[in-house]
């Protein structure tokens, strides 16, 4: 039976919009005993920052295909009968000189209302959808890193854990500190070039530059809040929610397709992932656009987002990770059902 007191969140069905850099997101979902289960999924490369770094502004080519994929969103929330939606935009619409106008567009095409959203709080989203994901900490002192490496830019946030009373799994995190910095798989793509050599594969002196620029914006990072220091001290949790993270599982784990059911949640060993990552950058652009987990719309991109991910680990060795295939749209879901929550207890008092 359920209880009373979420009516509120039993009466809906809700839609998560995450527009960012390079995908377009869609998660419909009703809730359950657990928290929510997916009712319609939707993604699609759009790749709306594209060529955004040179330009300051979203390309005609880039919006009209974001549309596309919008309507096809929009259908899905029509079709499943959503009654509580939020749509966010990310990176690309934070940068770009056009970013208002094309939610202008956006709303009138598609009857979407984007909001963009600050990296704090594209963090703090991300943060309540992988939550689950930490292990309750066994020291007194216990700490977690959390990046989300997309197609604008990479997010890093920085937090303590701490267990909850009487459970045994349950963790409760606050945040010490986040940062946002302009390293995605996209603008890197663009910055640096593809990465590859005259055979198409990953050309080791790029691939070193790549990493040094990503660990140079992340060193004052560090150093503002110790984390190498927890880190040497063993007492540190890493999560990271990425397609690029999500991408070395699926190839460490030899699927034939992507099985978000085999790689969420995953823990893998550090010299895993290097093992996943030598593997991918072995191979030619041909070969990597035929993996199955990987594709021809993300062939030319995932060697910057290894880099960014050695880079990440290089700075603070922690030596495991959990892989997360979940995050902002996750976030938003529980969000859009708590304040369902508030509204009937409101509507009580």
């Amino acid at each position: 039976m359920k209880d009373e007191g979420l009516k509120g969140r039993w009466s809906h069905t809700y839609a998560a919009l995450d527009l960012g850099t390079n995908n377009c997101r869609l998660l419909v979902a009703k809730p359950d005993s657990a928290g929510f289960y997916v009712v319609d999924a939707f993604s699609r490369i759009v790749r709306l920052g594209e060529g955004l770094g040179s330009s300051n502004a979203l390309s005609g080519h880039a919006m009209d295909r974001t549309i596309d994929a919008l309507r096809v969103c929009r259908s899905k929330i029509d079709r499943n009968g959503v009654t509580r939606i939020r749509a966010v935009a990310t990176e690309a619409c934070r940068r770009a000189e056009n970013g208002a106008a094309f939610v202008s567009r956006v709303r009138a095409e598609t009857d979407i209302d984007l909001e963009i959203i600050a990296p704090d709080e594209e963090a703090e989203l991300a943060l309540v959808g992988c939550s689950p994901l930490y292990d309750a900490p066994k020291e007194a002192d216990s700490y977690a890193l959390l990046f989300d490496i997309g197609g604008g830019s990479t997010q890093i946030t920085w937090l303590e854990l701490e267990a909850v009373a009487h459970s045994e799994s349950d963790v409760e995190t606050r945040i010490l500190g986040s940062i946002s910095i302009p390293c995605g798989v996209v603008t890197l793509s663009e910055k640096f070039g593809s990465g590859e050599d005259t055979q198409g594969r990953a050309s080791p002196a790029r691939y070193a530059e790549i990493c040094d620029h990503v660990r140079g914006l992340l060193a004052p990072f560090d150093v503002q809040y110790g984390i190498s220091r927890h880190v040497a001290d063993g007492i540190v949790q890493m999560v990271g929610t990425s397609g690029t993270v999500t991408t070395l599982t699926g190839v460490f784990l030899n699927l034939p397709r992507y099985d978000r059911g085999r790689v969420d949640g995953r823990e893998l060993e550090f010299g895993q992932l290097e093992g996943a990552r030598d593997t991918l950058l072995a191979l030619d652009r041909e070969d990597r656009a035929a993996h199955p987990c990987i594709g021809s719309q993300r062939a030319d991109l995932v060697i910057a987002g290894c880099a960014i991910l050695d880079a990440i680990c290089d700075l603070w060795p922690v030596g495991r990770l959990r892989v997360a295939d979940r995050g902002l749209r996750e976030g938003i879901l529980h969000g859009l059902m708590r304040a369902a929550d508030r509204e009937t207890t409101t509507a009580k008092t």
